[in-house]
């Protein structure tokens, strides 16, 4: 489409001797932005149209963003925006007070040749502020590499240009500001009919795990969200089933994201391994060593086409800073769409390029504040796994707390929810009791016994433990653990096994 609208508007503002706009200082469209306002005061419902597209900071012209701010506050209350009830709103303004505005407001509407195409004139208004706005931000990054700052590295000045280009391609805006406490509410109930409409009144992404689901709602834009755990208690395993859950479900009122998965630990072909295990229910091990049948294989190829298209993203570059990761993500949610961040696991992650922490807990710090300002800037919610200190290993009770994770009380400070995952058939597996001196065969024999109960009770389950939730209770989950296909589902609930299982 042209954006050459000057056949059609009214010209208001000098011209010099080639019929162009003196102004040129930066890019503008002064005829359209008149047509539109001429063409909104003389039908209010163009708003409607194109609200989504046009905000009073659009225009180049101050006064046309003034009229265009006052009549939509006018519209939104229900009441007429036309040159009569604008006038007392504009003259109001000090910054104005020598414009003949009366006479203005009349040229607009007399000046109109059609309202039909007011939505070209919002487009080209749109434009020429994003021309602007690009204008501005190559000044920054020409000044930021002429006269560096010693304590910022290229690196860190190309992130920072990266995350402007972000900002304005997502928002339009590099700082959205202040935002009118109406805006909050709609956004606020908006989220509240979602979950009423969803079958899980889920608010947020799924988990999967329906009471994990019914215990934090879905996971929710903007949060930040800890899955800790000593080593072998299955953090990864509980993180991928999740993600992939979020990538590909197709559970009624639940809707599949994109997602970004960092493996600082495991490789991109170790974390497939465990996808493919899970999705096909084909012990893992088998799979690696290819120890398969044919029945097996046929089905192991089944879940592999059920599975390739899913938007479901790997990024197992060792030793990643979180600017590299937050730069990777941005990218990604400007191309493809980004729904969910994984990390696994924050410890393995470096400071952000240029910075250099006096000590480890300062710059985990750094990290987790990264990364809930990343949550925050690109909407989503991010899942990071943590581990925790071996404090654990030495109580009775191996139940672990938020006093137990690992090198920086940020990690509970920053977070939106933190949770544990906890095995309790792994560390009776290693405790098997042994009989103690001086101790009768009858005493020991209970020990044992009791040992062997609460091993059984304890076998292919699984606790996940809600310690912080900002948002809502804490409580725990009992899940269902597969090991050998690196796998949480739901507990089998006894009142719907069969007879004399």
């Amino acid at each position: 489409m042209s954006e050459n609208k000057n056949d059609k508007t009214i010209a208001l503002f000098p011209q010099n001797d080639a019929g162009v706009n003196s102004v040129r200082s930066m890019p503008n469209n002064i005829a359209a932005e008149q047509n539109y306002l001429g063409a909104l005061l003389y039908d209010n419902q163009v708003l409607d149209k194109t609200n989504d597209l046009i905000r009073p900071e659009h225009f180049f012209d101050p006064l046309h963003g003034k009229i265009f701010e006052s009549a939509s506050k006018l519209i939104i209350r229900g009441q007429v925006a036309n040159n009569v009830t604008l006038k007392a709103l504009i003259i109001s303004d000090p910054t104005i007070s020598e414009i003949d505005v009366d006479n203005y407001l009349g040229d607009l509407i007399d000046g109109i040749i059609s309202i039909s195409d007011a939505l070209d004139y919002a487009q080209i208004i749109h434009n020429n502020y994003l021309r602007r706005e690009l204008i501005r931000i190559s000044d920054t990054i020409i000044r930021d590499a002429t006269h560096p700052d010693i304590e910022h590295s290229a690196f860190r000045q190309i992130e920072a240009a990266e995350q402007h280009l972000f900002n304005l391609a997502e928002k339009d805006s590099a700082d959205v500001g202040l935002r009118p406490f109406l805006s909050v509410l709609t956004e606020t109930i908006k989220r509240a009919e979602i979950a009423a409409n969803s079958d899980g009144h889920l608010s947020g992404l799924s988990t999967g795990l329906t009471g994990l689901n019914n215990l934090l709602g879905g996971m929710h834009k903007s949060d930040l969200i800890i899955i800790a755990g000593r080593p072998a208690m299955g953090k990864t395993a509980l993180a991928t089933n999740i993600a992939f859950h979020a990538a590909t479900t197709t559970r009624t009122g639940e809707k599949a994201a994109p997602v970004a998965f960092f493996s600082l630990e495991m490789s991109a072909e170790q974390l497939g391994l465990r996808i493919l295990s899970e999705r096909s229910e084909l012990d893992s091990e088998n799979i690696r060593r290819g120890k398969l049948k044919t029945e097996e294989f046929n089905k192991l190829v089944n879940a592999n086409r059920e599975i390739n298209m899913a938007p479901f993203f790997i990024d197992d570059t060792p030793a990643l800073s979180i600017s590299q990761l937050a730069s990777r993500a941005r990218r990604m949610k400007r191309t493809s769409g980004l729904g969910l961040i994984v990390v696994d696991y924050l410890q393995l992650l470096q400071a952000q390029i240029g910075v250099k922490p006096e000590n480890r807990v300062q710059e985990i710090s750094n990290i987790t504040r990264s990364l809930k300002a990343l949550a925050k800037e690109l909407d989503i919610p991010v899942l990071a796994l943590s581990q925790l200190s071996r404090a654990v290993e030495q109580r009775e009770d191996k139940r672990p707390n938020l006093a137990d994770l690992r090198e920086s009380g940020s990690i509970e400070q920053d977070s939106d929810v933190v949770m544990f995952v906890y095995r309790e058939e792994y560390y009776l597996s290693k405790s098997e009791p042994e009989r103690k001196d001086n101790e009768t065969t009858e005493k020991y024999n209970e020990r044992y016994d009791n040992w062997t109960k609460r091993l059984e009770k304890s076998a292919g389950l699984a606790e996940i433990l809600i310690a912080k939730q900002r948002h809502g209770p804490v409580g725990n989950v009992t899940v269902q653990f597969e090991g050998r296909l690196t796998k949480f589902h739901d507990p089998i609930s006894s009142d719907y096994l069969p007879e004399n299982f």
